[in-house]
């Protein structure tokens, strides 16, 4: 995560090609509910690959937006305020 320039604490699980997902937190439990977010995401993924299999990968613009409006400067998810 380093050579990427990635906080581990942002980003609590990696899969890893020919082998399988890695998932850590601050404790065990928290280990285990990120594990399974991953393995909710690929059932995510299979299905829509399944119901569209040209749709590609979402553009950066929409990933940033996302990723932002929890975890950026003015991070807004969550917070009790509405935009």
């Amino acid at each position: 995560l380093e050579g990427r320039g990635l906080d581990p604490a942002a980003v609590p699980a990696a899969l890893v090609r020919s082998h399988g997902p890695f998932a850590w937190g601050g404790d065990a439990a928290q280990a285990v509910y990120h594990a399974v977010v991953v393995e909710q995401v690929a059932r995510m993924a299979l299905g829509t690959e399944l119901l569209s299999p040209h749709c590609g990968p979402a553009p950066q613009y929409l990933l940033d937006r996302h990723y932002l409006r929890k975890h950026g400067p003015d991070a807004y998810y969550g917070q009790g305020g509405a935009r």
